[in-house]
């Protein structure tokens, strides 16, 4: 394994690593998960997307899991990997953009008692957006004559 790959594949598990750990938090509907639905949702309501905010609010949790397990899968493979990093970087900078541009913010609210994360989970984005873009650079381009 050369150096690159080794690179790569420390880029990957990073990617999978922050994707997949989220995933329960995602698919049992946990009230972190509730809050930034709920306060992304709101914001929406407010900037005339309200058409969608229900149905981001009830099911985004479970769209955004699911995109992020597809994208950890087709990372794992040769032959998708570059289309995993596509996919994973085009998911996470949604996140990046709710972190930035409405009120859910970088250091979010994590609990009705208004802690918050110190912007952890705004950070981790960060670095799989990064991740994915270097992953989609690095990794060789898969042909039919290869």
């Amino acid at each position: 394994m050369t150096v690159k790959n080794g690179f790569i594949y420390a880029l990957i598990a990073y990617v999978i690593f922050v994707f997949v750990q989220s995933l329960f938090f995602k698919f049992v509907g946990s009230e972190e998960t509730d809050i930034i639905f709920s306060t992304i949702a709101t914001w929406m309501n407010g900037v005339g997307l309200g058409f969608i905010a229900p149905t981001f609010e009830s099911i985004g949790g479970y769209v955004v899991g699911g995109i992020e397990l597809i994208a950890s899968i087709l990372l794992l493979l040769v032959a998708t990997r570059r289309l995993g990093a596509a996919i994973g970087f085009c998911v996470i900078s949604g996140a990046i953009f709710f972190h930035l541009a409405t009120p859910l913010g970088v250091n979010r609210v994590v609990n009705a008692a208004g802690d918050t994360d110190g912007g952890i989970l705004f950070y981790m984005a960060c670095g799989v957006w990064l991740s994915c873009l270097l992953i989609f650079l690095l990794s060789k381009k898969e042909t039919k004559l290869d």
